[in-house]
C-alpha cells in the first residue's frame, strides 16, 4: 500500500474533491505524470485530458479537466482546472 498524501482538485466555482490519495495520475504539456509520495516539488501546466486520483479510503476518482495547473509540494497536490467534468 502507498503511503497516502493530500490532494485538492479545484474547479473555478468549488472545490470539486479534497482528501488522502495514494497517487494522482495526469497528462500536462511535458507528457504524462504519476505523483506519488514525496514526489519532487513542480508545476505542471494540464493539457485537456483524464485525470486519475487514486484515493485512499475510496474508490478511484476519474474525471476529465480542461486546462489549469498541477502544483507539487511537500505539503500537498494542488489540481487547479479551467473546467471539470466526471469522466
Amino acid at each position: 500500500m502507498a503511503t497516502p498524501f493530500a490532494v485538492e482538485l479545484v474547479a473555478p466555482d468549488r472545490i470539486v474533491w479534497s482528501g488522502e490519495a495514494e497517487m494522482v495520475s495526469a497528462r500536462t504539456t511535458d507528457g504524462d505524470i504519476g505523483v506519488l509520495a514525496n514526489h519532487i516539488p513542480l508545476l505542471g501546466v494540464l493539457v485537456d485530458a483524464p485525470v486519475k486520483i487514486k484515493r485512499a479510503s475510496e474508490g478511484d476518482l476519474l474525471v476529465n479537466v480542461t486546462g489549469g495547473f498541477l502544483s507539487v509540494t511537500k505539503e500537498k497536490v494542488s489540481i487547479l482546472a479551467e473546467s471539470v467534468e466526471d469522466a
